[in-house]
């Protein structure tokens, strides 16, 4: 049985103040929770409704499906939930392709485009400091355990980019086609806000605009989502190096 205190614990990190203030976060489901025990990321406490994990005993508990309810951010909870240890800020590489942020609030799109980190095989997500908590439950949830496996560093992102000697582009309604761009293996790729794209003061740090070119007779799309442009953006660029 879950104590009241640990039950309000475990709630309280639904809130990105009580997150930090902690240094926890939760994953639930089978597949996520196993893809965190097999990372770098340190397992504070496990909550199961049957023995499934092959975690430390002294930190998984089994509990009843209503107990769960009381812990989990799901209208359907899954079988289990996890309680984690967040990660330290790890050292960011730019020798290869760094996708960068500009204040994505969306937790879906954040979720997405960790996602697609992991699958074009981007080492270091870099996300300005009003970018959603990439421990938000909903973001955990979307990256479907990728969140294990990409370097997420939070930072100043106009005094980052002002200082690094790599390349940065950034995606543009009025940019170079993307399709007809020669495109370099390293370099930092800017993101922009859902409504309002990439901020005036990172614009001013961007070498190159690229544009994704918009087909068909009728074009009253006013602009991609940003995790769909992401996809697009890091296909290209990854497509590149296996042409070269």
């Amino acid at each position: 049985m879950l104590s009241k205190n640990r039950i309000k614990l475990i709630k309280s990190l639904s809130q990105k103040k009580y997150r930090q203030q902690h240094g926890l976060f939760t994953v639930e489901g089978i597949k996520g929770i196993q893809e965190f025990l097999n990372s770098e990321f340190e397992l504070e406490s496990l909550y199961t409704t049957a023995d499934q994990f092959n975690a430390p005993q002294a930190l998984t508990f089994e509990i009843s499906s209503n107990d769960l309810k009381k812990i989990s951010s799901l209208k359907t909870p899954n079988t289990a939930l996890a309680v984690f240890k967040t990660s330290k800020p790890k050292t960011i590489h730019i020798d290869g392709l760094v996708v960068a942020l500009d204040d994505v609030r969306d937790p879906g799109n954040l979720g997405t485009i960790i996602r697609l980190c992991d699958w074009y095989g981007i080492k270091d997500l870099v996300c300005s400091e009003n970018t959603v908590d990439c421990y938000n439950s909903k973001v955990v949830q979307a990256t479907m355990g990728s969140l294990s496996r990409v370097n997420i560093s939070y930072l100043n992102l106009n005094l980052f980019l002002e200082e690094t000697s790599a390349e940065i582009f950034g995606t543009f309604m009025d940019g170079q086609n993307i399709y007809r761009t020669s495109l370099p293996t390293s370099g930092i790729i800017v993101m922009g806000n859902e409504a309002n794209g990439i901020s005036e003061a990172i614009t001013s740090k961007i070498n190159t605009k690229l544009t994704i070119p918009q087909f068909g007779d009728q074009r009253d799309t006013e602009s991609l989502n940003v995790a769909n442009a992401t996809a697009i953006v890091l296909s290209e660029f990854m497509r590149r190096t296996i042409e070269m």
